[in-house]
């Protein structure tokens, strides 16, 4: 797997954002972001510039307005965090990750359910 950028918090939201509805424009990514973040047009413009650079998102300019698309898949940047994650915290292995989740979290019974299929296709596999 190609190791993709690092990206903040702050530029996830704005991923999510690009993810959902590209190819988005500077102005609507601005309508879009949660108000309870309180970000400035320029915030916002900033943190387009960093994925910019980073190469997670491309551009292209219509007219006066820029319209942002992802270069990289919300799949494969979550599969890579995951990674991290499981490595970093784990040190690799799922199965603590799950005794964690089934000791500690209130997973509803549609949870859990869907968990035990899930398990169940990977096995099978």
């Amino acid at each position: 797997m190609k190791k993709l950028p690092q990206i903040s918090q702050a530029e996830y939201e704005i991923m999510k954002i690009i993810w959902k509805n590209s190819p988005i424009s500077t102005n609507e990514v601005c309508d879009q972001v949660p108000r309870e973040h309180q970000w400035s047009n320029k915030t916002i413009h900033t943190l387009l510039s960093r994925l910019v650079s980073k190469q997670v998102i491309s551009y292209e300019k219509r007219g006066r307005m820029y319209y942002y698309t992802p270069s990289i898949s919300q799949e494969s940047y979550l599969a890579q965090e995951n990674h991290m994650f499981l490595k970093r915290f784990y040190n690799g292995n799922a199965a603590p990750l799950f005794s964690s989740l089934l000791s500690d979290a209130e997973i509803s019974s549609e949870d859990l359910e869907d968990i035990y299929h899930l398990l169940q296709q990977k096995l099978k596999k």
